[in-house]
């Protein structure tokens, strides 16, 4: 067995990689239309509002995601086969891949999350419950590029990537992104594969709210970024000078979320400025909503094979795993 480090590897830790962050973060800010990628979402904070937002009745994602892996996880485990090296992308507090151990049995578990503090406690925690599953905790961003190590075996990988996120990359990033999975799963027959969550099109009732609670924790979520973005960047953002806003683009079938200035300000940072006027806004995320048919030529342009799709009774959200073609 391999044990648990006490110190995960991370890209963050390093000068150089801390200087990366903070020129994206500086790029996106002074652009015409000001962004903060999504990814920043996840300090220890961000972490726990996710965790809040979860819970919420408007947020259906979650919830329905769990039954249709109640309802199926025989049918999954069959299709995967047991001891694959479960790469849980984004993993968060391991509680998704850590409901499918059971049937999946896989004989290494990667979680891998940009959040270094947050995943420490959750692997530490998850390995006291599975101390015959070797772990081996990942703290990168692997939105850009995907380095695992070579104590991840190649042969039967299974990328485990739940919730949509997915949705969070524009149609172009998705399949690059999937592009690059496929290119760290081995040869056709070699037992690799994904295995996705993936939030389908509904009305836009039901997808406004889910982005948008009344309680108010996605705004929390939301407004949280900015105190993350004032860490990296010495930065001055004041979330009270800010509002949440989100709604469904049908065109895009997305659901864009935004940051919305309530006055003229200027935000400073180390070395730069910008002015915000009241109304301008700084786009935070974008969540893709899928088709099944969308969802098919997606993973076949990418190189995946055989497919295999599981749903809820709505039809709302849709659970695939495809194996490496």
């Amino acid at each position: 067995m391999v044990p648990l480090a006490l110190s995960l590897p991370s890209r963050w830790e390093s000068p150089s990689d801390d200087e990366l962050a903070r020129s994206e973060l500086i790029s996106a800010l002074t652009a015409p239309q000001a962004s903060i990628s999504p990814k920043y979402f996840y300090d220890p904070l961000g972490s726990k509002l996710f965790e809040a937002i979860c819970d919420l009745e408007e947020y259906y994602p979650t919830r329905t995601e769990a039954c249709i892996f109640a309802a199926y996880r025989d049918e999954m485990a069959a299709a995967v086969g047991a001891g694959a090296v479960l790469i849980d992308l984004g993993a968060g507090n391991c509680a998704k891949a850590a409901g499918l151990f059971e049937v999946l049995q896989p004989r290494q578990y990667v979680p891998v999350d940009i959040s270094a503090e947050f995943l420490q406690r959750s692997v530490q925690d998850l390995q006291r419950r599975f101390p015959h599953i070797p772990m081996q905790p990942l703290a990168m961003d692997f939105s850009a590029a995907l380095d695992l190590p070579a104590s991840v075996p190649q042969r039967h990988r299974l990328f485990f990537y739940p919730g949509s996120s997915l949705g969070n990359f524009d149609r172009q990033q998705a399949q690059a992104f999937l592009r690059r999975l496929r290119a760290a799963l081995p040869p056709a027959g070699e037992g690799g594969g994904i295995l996705l969550g993936l939030d389908l099109v509904k009305p836009m009732g039901v997808l406004e709210a889910a982005y948008d609670d009344a309680l108010g924790v996605t705004a929390a979520f939301n407004l949280n970024v900015l105190n993350h973005v004032n860490r990296l960047l010495q930065a001055d953002f004041n979330a009270r000078d800010w509002r949440h806003v989100a709604f469904y683009d049908e065109a895009q079938q997305r659901v864009e979320m935004h940051l919305e200035a309530r006055r003229d300000l200027i935000v400073r940072w180390a070395g730069g400025r910008r002015t915000f006027h009241m109304g301008e806004r700084i786009h935070t995320e974008n969540s893709h909503k899928f088709s099944e048919q969308g969802i098919r030529s997606m993973l076949q342009e990418a190189g995946f094979g055989q497919c295999r799709m599981w749903f809820d009774a709505r039809r709302w959200f849709a659970v695939c795993h495809a194996q490496a073609g």
